[in-house]
């Protein structure tokens, strides 16, 4: 276990000098609370520090917004790389792959520990001296940017889940039945990580099952449960109507536990999660997002 704090660079593959700092994205791995490398991205966008080359913060007004992807992905999938492209039209962007996922440490936790990775992520983006930081959740991502909020009140000051799940252990869906195999079975955690390099850990939180190797206690908090603790904070949250993982009860549940704080997009066929979001919902959620966080 180490001693570093959360959002420590543990190293770095492209050190910035003054010249370049503000201009040129910069790529390293960050430390975890609990020691896991996490490979992260940081691009200050394109609109920053032209008035000073050598600036070292940001302009005061320009948010950073740090994208938490969905399972199975990583910092450099397309999918991925464009949602931060067109964020990086209205601030900074940050992106990482969660723990067991690409060149990131450790195995995947399907939505736990993942909140310590976010974690490390939004401290790092701070210390590039942006005032206002959004996290954007896609799916398992858009679960872990709830209980992130939740659990760390007075870190972020927008958070927008897109196709997030409301609760634990949904199986009403042939994708999540596939996936539930995915992760439950020694079979399953084969494939996913020589085929989609995702290191998934063996030992899942399922109380339903009795092994103490299997099961975990407490049960992480659930989004739907995590979602009336982010109050103040502006929520929005985002939902397609073709999302084959996760039907319209899930952001409606959601929407619900938010309240008045909280507002909820049904997109006119839309998929699942960052394949699934386009240009024009990403641009619409950029200006909301820039617009909520103050």
């Amino acid at each position: 276990m180490s001693n570093r704090p959360s959002g420590h660079v543990a190293r770095s593959t492209d050190r910035p000098n003054h010249e370049t700092v503000g201009r040129a994205p910069i790529r390293t791995f960050l430390r975890t609370s609990d020691a896991i490398a996490v490979d992260s991205v940081y691009d200050p966008g394109p609109v920053v520090y032209e008035a000073s080359p050598n600036a070292a913060a940001p302009p005061s007004g320009a948010p950073v917004f740090v994208i938490a992807h969905g399972f199975t992905g990583r910092v450099d999938r397309p999918h991925v790389r464009r949602a931060a492209g067109v964020l990086a039209r209205y601030g900074a962007v940050v992106t990482f792959s969660f723990r067991g996922h690409g060149a990131s440490g450790g195995r995947s936790t399907v939505g736990d520990k993942e909140v310590l990775d976010l974690a490390a992520a939004v401290e790092w983006a701070r210390g590039f001296g942006h005032t206002r930081v959004v996290t954007v959740g896609f799916s398992m991502g858009g679960s872990v940017v709830l209980r992130h909020a939740a659990l760390r009140p007075g870190t972020v000051d927008a958070v927008v889940s897109v196709s997030s799940p409301a609760r634990w252990y949904y199986r009403g869906t042939a994708p999540m039945r596939r996936l539930h195999w995915l992760v439950t079975r020694r079979t399953g955690r084969l494939v996913g990580r020589y085929g989609l390099r995702t290191r998934i850990h063996h030992r899942m939180w399922a109380p339903s099952t009795p092994s103490p190797r299997w099961g975990r206690d407490p049960v992480p908090l659930s989004p739907v449960a995590a979602v009336p603790r982010i109050a103040p904070v502006p929520l929005l949250i985002v939902h397609g109507d073709r999302d084959g993982y996760f039907p319209l009860d899930h952001p409606r549940m959601l929407a619900e536990a938010a309240g008045e704080h909280g507002e909820l997009w049904v997109e006119p066929g839309m998929g699942h999660a960052e394949n699934a979001a386009g240009d024009a919902l990403l641009d619409r959620i950029g200006r909301w997002a820039a617009a909520a966080a103050g």
